[in-house]
């Protein structure tokens, strides 16, 4: 997996051919171009629809794995099954069933004639709202699997010393029970962003063109420009944000299993 990744990598420091392809003259200007205004704009967009859907997903991830972890131990796998159970069916046939759901005669609006509605169908495909709907839908399980984690492994005699001290339940889970779990939040997180800004079938089929994100611009590089050199240049750019985020969510954890180890320790 790494040799291929590395042969398209090196593609970005030649230039294109005259009829597509790789001319193997070295030049930096594939890198200039990433950072062009258009180019960064489309960069910008794609960091800001993947926040959003980073954000959404955490929102309903976390009380969604607060519940699973509250349940009967019992009932708690099944939960889980529940949760993963999307994953077990391909991801463009998911991303399709939104389609299903959001055009102009799909399920919801005929449920809002059903209810009553009587106004113009309304237009919830091909927006962006759609494409974050998708991707949060898509990356909600690994955000619930990430959090659900840190608050099984929660140990359940600081909440009792937190009560015990006089604090409520809100208070004794803004200051033991979410700082704890912070490091399952930003895993999860980091994930969805991730997946999220590189995506391009999301964006195509429920954006229906009208949404570029990078991974989009990355496949009309490779397979309609046939500019091969720019696509591997965007590509290293998409993988060097990938790993500085994913380096930063490590060290966050690594800083915060650091303070539990110390805080026991004492």
């Amino acid at each position: 997996m790494v040799v291929p990744c590395l042969l398209v990598l090196s593609y970005a420091f030649f230039q294109r051919g005259v009829w597509g392809g790789v001319e193997y003259t070295f030049t930096l200007e594939n890198f200039a171009r990433v950072v062009d205004p258009l180019y960064a704009k489309i960069f910008l967009n794609s960091a800001r629809i993947a926040l959003t859907a980073t954000v959404v997903a955490i929102l309903i991830a976390y009380p969604a794995a607060y519940a699973i972890s509250r349940a009967p131990r019992m009932t708690q796998p099944i939960l889980l099954f529940f949760a993963v159970l999307p994953f077990w069916s391909n991801y463009l046939i998911r991303t399709y069933a939104w389609i299903v759901l959001l055009n102009r005669e799909g399920l919801i609006n005929n449920l809002l004639r059903t209810l009553g509605y009587t106004g113009e169908p309304l237009s919830m495909l091909y927006t962006e709202s759609a494409v974050i709907i998708g991707l949060v839908y898509n990356y909600l399980p690994f955000v619930i699997l990430a959090i659900y984690s840190t608050l099984s492994r929660l140990n359940p005699e600081l909440m009792e010393a937190s009560r015990d001290l006089g604090a409520g339940p809100v208070r004794t889970f803004l200051r033991v029970t979410l700082p704890l779990t912070l490091p399952g939040v930003a895993a999860g997180g980091v994930f969805v962003f991730v997946l999220s800004i590189g995506n391009f079938v999301t964006p195509a089929l429920l954006g229906g063109g009208r949404f570029q994100m990078v991974g989009n611009l990355v496949y009309d590089q490779f397979l309609t420009a046939n500019d091969w050199p720019f696509g591997a240049a965007l590509g290293a750019a998409l993988i060097l944000t990938m790993i500085v985020l994913l380096l930063l969510q490590a060290r966050a954890t690594a800083h915060a299993s650091g303070e539990r180890k110390a805080e026991a320790e004492r």
